[in-house]
């Protein structure tokens, strides 16, 4: 392959996830406007993120997303459970990482999603405000910080 058709198709491919991302955005913050989502939202969300999103919403009407804060910081990070539900929890920020093989495999290395479900589902259970909340210590956070 053409190293200028390569280099060109990887802008492309990311001018596309910027566009989606903006799109994506817009819906989070109407969210959390209203702490609800119509069906329309859920659509759109479902469009962008596809079979993660889906998957994202069962782990949050499970009630699998924990917001652990420190105090009296306020910093927080979200816990957020596997498909398999107790078996594996995964630290994530909503918005930049997850400490799950998909964020490595399919988001940093293949660039093929936008981000993984534990990310969307501590997003909408965040803008949904349906986080189990749980407060720490700042030395307590940190130090679970530090392990990632």
């Amino acid at each position: 392959m053409d190293t200028k058709v390569f280099y060109n198709e990887i802008r492309q491919n990311e001018v596309r996830m910027s566009a989606s991302i903006l799109v994506a955005e817009a819906v989070w913050k109407d969210i959390e406007s209203t702490c609800s989502v119509s069906n329309d939202q859920l659509s759109i969300l479902l469009f962008l993120f596809g079979k993660n999103f889906e998957r994202a919403t069962r782990i949050v009407d499970q009630r699998g997303v924990k917001r652990i804060s420190g105090e009296p910081s306020g910093r927080f990070i979200f816990q957020v459970v596997g498909e398999s539900r107790r078996k594996e929890e995964y630290f994530c920020f909503a918005e930049c990482y997850c400490a799950c093989y998909s964020f490595f495999y399919d988001i940093v290395n293949r660039g093929e999603q936008l981000c993984c479900k534990h990310q969307l589902a501590a997003r909408l259970a965040a803008s949904l405000g349906t986080c189990i909340e749980v407060k720490v210590s700042d030395e307590k956070l940190a130090l679970l910080l530090s392990k990632l």
